[in-house]
């Protein structure tokens, strides 16, 4: 089980967390099979209040591979479900290899600014990101997805393939002027 503990921070040195992670191969290892299987446990438990109580976790929507110091192309992104009569998940699955294939010119941003399980402290200011993509990436079988993202789960999926790059949110916040965002970006959150 992954704890807060086992979470790289960004003010530590030696860790993958600024890299590019490695392209992951399939079949994938009993390792890497654990590892998918550990990151979508914490965001399960973390999003769980007496769990995340229980266990100390921060909730989280999102947790890749190279935050737990492990450089593969690997995140799992639970976006759990907005509406009070359909618990389904908006979005859960483990992506590997991921790659934003188109991306729309409309920018999205959260009104509260980004946080992340690897950055200990408040970081203000608005992260743009484009407000539709079209994801694709491999599942833990190694079947190929494309699916279609916006709003809220498109950033999710954003801010995890950044850390698969070595980019942190806070690198796209506009050092000058940090609550300007591009004209016409929609705000949500």
């Amino acid at each position: 089980m992954i704890l807060m503990k086992d979470i790289v921070r960004d003010d530590q040195e030696g860790t993958v967390l600024r890299d590019y992670a490695a392209k992951v191969s399939f079949p994938l290892t009993e390792e890497e099979q654990q590892l998918a299987k550990d990151l979508m446990e914490y965001l399960e438990i973390s999003q769980d209040e007496e769990l995340a109580e229980k266990y100390g976790l921060r909730a989280g929507v999102g947790l890749a591979a190279p935050q737990v110091n492990v450089s593969k192309q690997m995140a799992a992104v639970l976006v759990p479900s907005d509406d009070e009569e359909d618990d389904t998940p908006i979005f859960k699955d483990v992506i590997i290899n991921p790659v934003i294939i188109s991306e729309s010119v409309q920018m999205g941003a959260l009104t509260e600014g980004e946080g992340c399980l690897s950055v200990d402290r408040d970081i203000a200011g608005y992260v743009p990101r484009h407000d539709r993509i079209t994801l694709k990436y491999q599942d833990v079988q190694g079947k190929t997805h494309k699916v279609r993202l916006k709003h809220y789960p498109a950033i999710v999926c954003q801010h995890e393939i950044d850390h698969l790059h070595g980019v942190l949110f806070y690198d796209h916040i506009n050092k000058d002027n940090p609550f300007e965002a591009p004209e016409g970006t929609v705000f949500f959150g």
